[in-house]
């Protein structure tokens, strides 16, 4: 197993947001703080034992009086842990379907290429997800590698590594920070900084004692497909990433025709 030093450890925060995960929460959460030293959990409003369910561990918990959707959750942990210090951010599910052993292996990537947000992909274990998750993830895929301008892998999965400076510098340019359609925004908005979206394959696991998932197959697709097709449009099509993404590269932006950094 890799093992870093107890300085980079704590330099990196694991941010959990949850909404009735009473079942699960207490293993995901001690699991994940023997891969890193400091976790943040945001309960959405739960209406069962989530939060009773961390009593003695030593992690952050903060609340929403009500169920304010995940964007906001992930939004509101992420700007605890940069205000904590942290300069790396792993984002993991609180229902057990993203394995913390797996956080390694993503710090890892982190630490070779700083400036990338790192993916979990599970879409290589087709047989181990359920087929209409899988189609959905897969045609979800191709817009959003389209707007961003780079392949994607798994651009529906949670479990990331978002760099302190990179959050900063993209987190202001997200404009729909609603329900699930955040995780997609902000991925697309990377591309368009240039910031390389690297992924690493994890196992593909469903919990039987997870709760049903919060997302709505129907509902949240559609929001998706809104914002991805506005920030299509907007760039009139933004033919240079289609071609780069059925090229599976990463779009020069000089070629493109985009303006060159004017700091050099």
């Amino acid at each position: 197993m890799m093992r870093f030093s107890d300085a980079s450890m704590t330099a990196v925060a694991a941010v959990i947001p949850a909404f009735n995960e009473e079942a699960t929460i207490r293993e995901v959460v001690e699991r994940t703080l023997r891969q890193v030293a400091r976790a943040i959990v945001v309960d959405d409003g739960s209406r069962d034992g989530t939060v009773a369910a961390l009593d003695g561990l030593r992690v952050t918990v903060l609340r929403n009086e009500r169920n304010r959707g995940k964007a906001e959750s992930l939004i509101c942990g992420i700007n605890e842990a940069l205000r904590q210090g942290a300069n790396a951010i792993v984002t993991l599910d609180g229902d057990g379907q993203h394995p913390p052993e797996e956080i390694p292996r993503l710090l890892a990537a982190h630490r070779a290429e700083p400036h990338a947000i790192v993916i979990g992909t599970r879409l290589h274990e087709s047989r181990n997800i359920p087929a209409d998750r899988y189609v959905a993830n897969r045609f979800a895929n191709f817009w959003i590698a389209w707007a961003a301008g780079q392949r994607l892998e798994d651009s529906q999965s949670g479990f990331r590594v978002y760099p302190a400076a990179t959050l900063q510098e993209v987190l202001p340019r997200c404009r729909y920070a609603l329900g699930f359609v955040f995780e997609s925004e902000i991925l697309i908005e990377a591309g368009r900084c240039d910031v390389p979206l690297v992924g690493i394959p994890i196992p593909a696991i469903y919990p039987e004692r997870g709760r049903r998932s919060h997302f709505h197959p129907v509902l949240d697709f559609a929001r998706i497909a809104r914002m991805v097709s506005w920030k299509l449009l907007s760039r009139g099509l933004y033919l240079p990433g289609l071609l780069t993404t059925l090229r599976g590269e990463r779009l020069d932006r000089a070629a493109a025709g985009r303006e060159a950094d004017p700091t050099g």
